[in-house]
């Protein structure tokens, strides 16, 4: 009569499950960067603005404008320093995205119901940054 080791049959399934883990794992990073307004949309929800009226969309932009100016210069500050930057991106970077998202849905609302945003636009700050999108 033959005996068989049926010790190593446990570690192959987990060996197996770890590996499907990660091979899902590399495909939703993968997937990730296809959605055309990034991560920070998931945090923005759409139809926010949807009942607001122009003269409250004007003056939300002028606010987004000001937090988008000041988490910029949270993060420039922070770059300053030795190690600041991987401070300022973790304490500021995902604020920064959702304001800018937020802006981005707020002008989008603001288009459908063909409001004039002029008085927030002269408002914004000039920076110098061409974009504001992340390195990849």
């Amino acid at each position: 009569m033959e005996f068989h080791n049926c010790a190593g049959a446990p570690a192959r399934r987990w060996k197996a499950g770890v590996l499907q883990g990660c091979a899902f794992a590399a495909a939703a990073l993968a997937l990730a960067g296809c959605g055309g307004d990034g991560v920070g949309a998931l945090m923005v929800d759409p139809a926010h603005y949807e009942g607001a009226r122009c003269n409250e969309l004007v003056s939300q932009l002028s606010g987004l404008v000001s937090r988008e100016a000041q988490l910029r210069n949270l993060m420039d500050k922070a770059d300053e320093s030795s190690g600041g930057a991987v401070i300022g991106t973790l304490t500021y970077r995902s604020d920064y995205v959702t304001v800018v998202e937020e802006e981005k849905v707020l002008k989008r609302t603001a288009a459908e119901k063909k409001c004039q945003l002029v008085a927030a636009a002269a408002a914004a700050p000039k920076t110098a940054y061409s974009s504001d999108q992340a390195i990849r």
